[in-house]
């Protein structure tokens, strides 16, 4: 069975008014408590799978960033570059939508970006998530509902320069999808 699910979200201040938050100039100064974690990257731990016929789920991700990124440039639009520290709040929200511990949803939007506005001054960010199941391609037809979905599109064509984008698959074979857009400052 096929199914597919997607929702977006743009932010520009730290109240959520309207679907958009505005963070105040000095945002990335939260607090120090998570600069010690992002540090110095640490490079991916996501396992691969032994089996040749299933992606692993890097390779997913950077399906959905390259694809993203060619839509961008066929539309004259500066290519997204992959940011790790952004890419790792991604795959947590990912994860935890995976195995329940959120719900397919934009739950904690607003804590991911300031714990990236703690080591990546910004002036907006926004968020896409998918959900599908069943699909031999599953980061394209994430790409595709996203771009059939004008606020899905508004963030893919957003004037951002930085992204994230975490991947998560769980037991009942359901992909679980997240990309965050950030203009930097």
């Amino acid at each position: 069975m096929k199914r597919s699910l997607f929702t977006s979200i743009a932010l520009t201040s730290v109240v959520l008014t309207s679907g958009v938050l505005q963070l105040p100039a000095n945002a990335q100064n939260f607090g120090s408590i998570f600069n010690s974690i992002f540090q110095s990257p640490q490079p991916s731990t996501t396992p691969t799978t032994t089996q040749s016929t299933t992606p692993s789920l890097a390779s997913i991700e950077n399906a959905v960033h390259n694809q993203v990124n060619q839509y961008r440039a066929n539309r004259g639009l500066p290519p997204l570059s992959l940011n790790y520290r952004i890419t790792e709040q991604a795959r947590i929200h990912s994860r935890n939508m995976a195995n329940g511990t959120v719900p397919f949803s934009h739950d904690g939007f607003n804590q991911r970006v300031q714990t990236i506005a703690k080591v990546i001054p910004l002036s907006t960010a926004a968020e896409n998530v998918a959900y599908n199941q069943g699909y031999s391609n599953p980061a394209t037809q994430a790409v595709q509902n996203w771009l059939n979905s004008s606020g899905h599109l508004a963030n893919i064509q957003g004037s951002y320069n930085l992204t994230g984008v975490g991947v998560a698959k769980n037991a009942r074979g359901e992909y679980y999808f997240t990309q965050i857009f950030i203009r930097s400052r």
